[in-house]
């Protein structure tokens, strides 16, 4: 059994690259999926780890499922669905930075219902990991998540939760209502800026973490380039970003979140933790695509140097 399970939708990924010499525009196929690229960090920092989703057994499908057996991934709690497809979407880049389209109604991942949780799993596992946008896709994975965070729970079970909102997936008030109640049950929040602002019309980083001290012990806000707050209701410091060659941010909050887990789940203290998913996430933009420039440990560790 895994020792975190992370919950969510996988999707195929089709990332925007420069144009040939004739203009043409280029896409890179690769995967993507907030909660995936989690699972996938993390295991390439070294942590035991699972995927609770379903997928088609579609091509896209069986793509997937020759990523996580490459990456080491467990999915005896990946359900197949033949009659829907595994979703996609496609990546943009311009001057105000990277841009989804995402086609993904009626996926296998958004069909997901309270009844499919894999409740042994979840309680043999130390960390469940989910996100806004696992509960976003549908009414019934809305429900299943937090059937999952209460099964987590009841077994004494960690939940970590990463706000990222996309509110072209539900509406404002909906998100915030649903991302709050959910946070209110997890043990570690991971919102990050621009989300925090949008759900709760607060701009300032630390008027933002208490905020979310008062839902949750434990608050890793993300803030981009201005690296991130590490924050309990006992102590707080802020871990400035890396310089890097920056190309394609897709992913790298996802990248944080999911090296954050394997530290914490390897014994360090939150604030370490914090430090090396900060490098972990600035290294995942140098490369293009959500999981092709995830670094493994010995990368992570060259960065925070000696």
């Amino acid at each position: 059994m895994a020792d975190l399970l992370c919950m969510g939708e996988p999707m195929l990924e089709f990332n925007q690259q420069p144009p040939d010499p004739e203009g043409r525009l280029l896409y890179l196929e690769g995967h993507g999926g907030d909660t995936s690229n989690t699972a996938i960090a993390a295991a390439r920092s070294g942590a035991s780890v699972g995927y609770i989703t379903a997928v088609g057994t579609d091509a896209a499908g069986e793509s997937f499922m020759a990523l996580w057996a490459r990456e080491g991934v467990e999915t005896a709690t990946v359900i197949r669905r033949p009659e829907a497809p595994t979703g996609i979407y496609f990546v943009t880049h311009g001057p105000a930075g990277h841009h989804f389209n995402f086609y993904r109604n009626g996926s296998a991942a958004a069909r997901y219902r309270p009844q499919d949780v894999p409740e042994d799993a979840i309680r043999a596992a130390r960390i469940l990991h989910v996100s806004g946008i696992s509960q976003a896709i549908s009414e019934s994975a809305c429900d299943a998540v937090f059937h999952a965070i209460h099964v987590a729970r009841a077994a004494g079970v960690r939940v970590s939760y990463d706000t990222n909102l996309r509110l072209r997936l539900w509406p404002p008030a909906r998100a915030a209502a649903v991302i709050h109640a959910a946070i209110g049950l997890a043990d570690i929040a991971l919102p990050s800026l621009d989300d925090a602002t949008a759900l709760t019309g607060l701009t300032d980083p630390d008027d933002v973490t208490d905020f979310y001290l008062r839902l949750c012990p434990l608050v890793l806000l993300k803030c981009g380039v201005e690296g991130c707050v590490v924050a309990t209701r006992d102590s707080r410091s802020r871990i400035p970003a890396h310089r890097v060659n920056a190309v394609d941010a897709t992913g790298a909050g996802d990248t944080f979140a999911g090296a954050l887990l394997a530290r914490l789940l390897a014994g360090e203290d939150p604030l370490a933790a914090a430090r090396y998913a900060n490098a972990a996430a600035a290294l995942s933009t140098t490369g293009y695509g959500a999981v092709a420039p995830i670094p493994r440990e010995a990368a992570v560790r060259a960065l925070l140097g000696p």
